[in-house]
């Protein structure tokens, strides 16, 4: 059997599978570097979704998109060839922490006492409920948390012509889910949801909402006092194997325009691994600046190809 039809066989067995198999771990980079995963091409089938892949394999519906740009996320086709994008640079936030990244839709649960790092997608606070840049830290988790909705979310709901209960009581019908991490900043979560399309994309007043299956195996991992970095980095840097990757995200609705410093953000990756001396390819970043696809790129100058170049110069 070749690789893409295994592929395709293993995407139809895995969707039959819980949805508690969906956490990405990773065990830690050795020498400071910090490229983890694999991608993985697959051919779909005709009644797949990204909704459907993302949630086997613990992706949001915004990173999918990115990935493949130009296939239709709800009717991708039978036999359409794409990119599940398993690979990522870590966030140089402390490594003792859970950094969320708001332009990547994804949160890293670092664990140094396992030499591990857990990786989550999730969904964020749209336009006027921004998700805040934060420093915070957990305070507590609920199983089967109820839901006193505010009353700005109240008012809103009722302006539709729904009238909120003033507490929703555990169940299908509670918007946290299963389980909610509760933060020192009043107001946020992170939580489950009783929609999974939520996750990653910006539906949510602020709270943060991870698939049922993370926001248990999270519940169940954190203690109160771990540190919460909650950024805006749609561009990172780093090192894997002596090779230089950048990874570029859209920027948030927000923000888009805004400039971007390119340069520095490589520069302190450079700094970081003194010890290499090599040389970036700027064509290769600017076109990942471009494609935004959020898939980590090697921008290091390829030396062995550009030595051959140049002595067909000479020549």
């Amino acid at each position: 059997m070749n690789t893409r039809r295994s592929v395709t066989l293993l995407l139809a067995l895995t969707l039959a599978l819980p949805a508690s198999l969906q956490a990405l771990t990773f065990r830690l980079p050795e020498n400071n570097d910090s490229v983890v995963g694999d991608n993985l091409i697959m051919r779909t089938r005709y009644e797949d979704t990204f909704v459907a892949i993302g949630r086997v394999y613990g992706l949001g519906f915004r990173e999918m998109m990115e990935a493949n740009p130009g296939v239709h996320p709800w009717v991708p086709g039978e036999g359409t060839e794409i990119t599940l994008p398993l690979s990522q640079i870590l966030p140089q936030e402390d490594r003792e922490a859970i950094v969320l990244n708001l332009p990547e839709f994804r949160l890293y649960h670092f664990l140094p006492e396992k030499n591990t790092v857990r990786s989550y997608g999730v969904g964020i606070g749209r336009e006027g409920w921004q998700t805040p840049e934060v420093e915070t830290r957990v305070t507590g988790v609920a199983a089967n948390p109820s839901w006193t909705p505010p009353a700005s979310i109240r008012a809103e709901h009722a302006a539709m012509g729904d009238i909120l209960p003033r507490v929703v009581a555990p169940g299908p019908d509670n918007p946290l889910g299963q389980y909610a991490v509760r933060l020192s900043v009043p107001s946020y979560l992170f939580h489950g949801s009783n929609k999974i399309v939520g996750v990653g994309m910006r539906v949510s007043h602020g709270c943060v909402r991870l698939y049922d299956g993370d926001i248990e195996e999270l519940a169940n991992s954190v203690r109160p006092g771990t540190p919460v970095r909650i950024v805006n980095e749609p561009v990172k840097a780093g090192w894997l194997k002596g090779k230089l990757y950048i990874e570029v995200h859209p920027q948030l609705e927000e923000d888009r325009g805004s400039p971007i410093d390119f340069e520095g953000i490589i520069n302190g990756a450079l700094q970081r691994q003194a010890e290499h001396t090599i040389s970036v390819d700027w064509d290769k970043v600017k076109l990942a600046a471009r494609e935004q696809r959020g898939i980590p790129v090697d921008i290091t100058v390829d030396e062995e190809l550009e030595s051959h170049l140049v002595s067909a110069d000479d020549e």
